[in-house]
């Protein structure tokens, strides 16, 4: 009886509280969000920054995806839950503008990462004879991405307060015209952080597609052009399912806000707490997807997790995992107006086929000269690295 009066009085004194069973299944929903998101995206950041073979302009991006992720991941996720769960803010003032402020910007910078891989993708495989963005160049559109993602969400910062009310204390975004500007904003926010750039990419990944599998390469049937394309077509099906997972997880986000600031009656009732939780959930969880699509999708990523996993006994690292991360040598050869690029691997057999070649068609031409010397001095069409005139490439 005693019991059941003080369960009584707490909820009477904050109706937002659970009971233990149902904080305890959230705390294990939230925490293996956490747990997977900061391993994943940490590894990530350490597969694209220890090994020189994987900084690329898209993996550039990828890397500035899974920083935003995993900060998130480590500053916010947990925070969010625990207001949500109690409805009662435990941090100081400042944490509660952080917590308005960064969610928005990480969104911003994370979604706008995607639309420049997006574009990337597009000038590689339709334009591939443009100059491509520079590691300097693309720290520059990181950087630009990043000062547009905190002038977006500086209002959720600047108007952020908590205020003392009996029996517990609220953080929340005091907006001047509480009403017009709550949902002003989070309409124009649902514009330019999902719409806006899904429309874009959805235009892109579109276009690439009818390219690569709609036959946009006439008269390409070489088996190193073929390998080519394969890749090209794996990495844009990486890049369309890391889309439209985010896509998913976000849409429910952008919906309850639009909706609960257009009518706030809706937060008294006290049942929008489990929707609020479970759309946080939801979009939270996003952050924690991306390692899993690249370790599925992807042959380098996915050694680089197994060598960062090397230690579990389940795990085998292979010689073919332990090459997938090393950097290996790249030459342009131009053919038929386009370039292509060859890679050439390092073995002694390769080796001694190349000098068996070379030894022949120095033979050749000695014959056909009136055994005169070879010169050493690269020719004006093939160089010193093969003539793309004939139509081979070295392997």
């Amino acid at each position: 009886m005693s019991s059941s009066r003080n369960s009584s009085n707490f909820n009477h004194t904050n109706k937002f509280a659970q009971p233990p069973w149902r904080v305890a299944l959230w705390s294990l929903a939230f925490a293996l969000v956490v747990l997977v998101a900061v391993t994943g995206n940490l590894i990530v950041i350490w597969i694209i920054v220890a090994h020189k073979r994987m900084r690329t302009v898209t993996n550039y991006f990828l890397l500035n995806l899974a920083v935003s992720d995993v900060c998130v991941a480590a500053l916010n996720t947990l925070v969010n839950f625990v207001y949500g769960a109690h409805g009662d803010w435990y941090f100081s003032s400042g944490y509660c503008r952080f917590q308005n402020f960064y969610p928005v910007a990480a969104v911003f910078a994370s979604i706008y990462s995607m639309s420049a891989i997006a574009l990337d993708r597009y000038m590689a495989i339709i334009h591939p004879l443009k100059p491509r963005l520079s590691a300097t160049a693309t720290t520059g559109v990181i950087v630009c991405v990043w000062i547009l993602a905190a002038f977006l969400a500086f209002p959720l910062c600047f108007y952020s307060v908590t205020e003392v009310r009996p029996h517990r204390t609220v953080c929340y975004v005091a907006w001047p015209r509480r009403d017009d500007d709550a949902f002003l904003y989070h309409v124009i926010v649902a514009v330019l952080v999902y719409l806006l750039p899904l429309v874009l990419m959805a235009a892109t990944y579109s276009r690439i597609g009818l390219t690569l599998w709609g036959g946009g390469f006439p008269g390409r049937s070489s088996e190193n052009f073929q390998d080519q394309l394969q890749a090209k077509r794996k990495v844009v099906k990486m890049m369309v399912i890391v889309v439209v997972t985010f896509a998913i997880c976000w849409l429910p986000y952008h919906v309850y806000f639009i909706v609960t600031s257009f009518n706030r009656n809706l937060k008294r009732f006290k049942s929008i707490q489990q929707v609020y939780l479970s759309v946080l959930w939801l979009s939270m969880s996003s952050s924690m997807y991306n390692p899993i699509i690249y370790c599925c999708l992807n042959s380098r990523f996915r050694a680089g997790f197994k060598r960062a996993f090397r230690w579990c006994p389940f795990i085998h690292v292979s010689d073919s995992d332990e090459l997938e991360l090393q950097t290996t040598r790249f030459y342009h050869n131009r053919q038929n107006s386009l370039y292509t690029v060859t890679r050439v691997e390092f073995c002694p057999d390769a080796n001694a086929s190349a000098a068996r070649r070379k030894s022949s068609s120095t033979s050749r031409h000695s014959g056909l000269m009136g055994q005169s010397r070879p010169s050493a001095r690269p020719s004006l069409n093939g160089g010193l690295h093969g003539n793309p005139a004939s139509g081979k490439e070295l392997s």
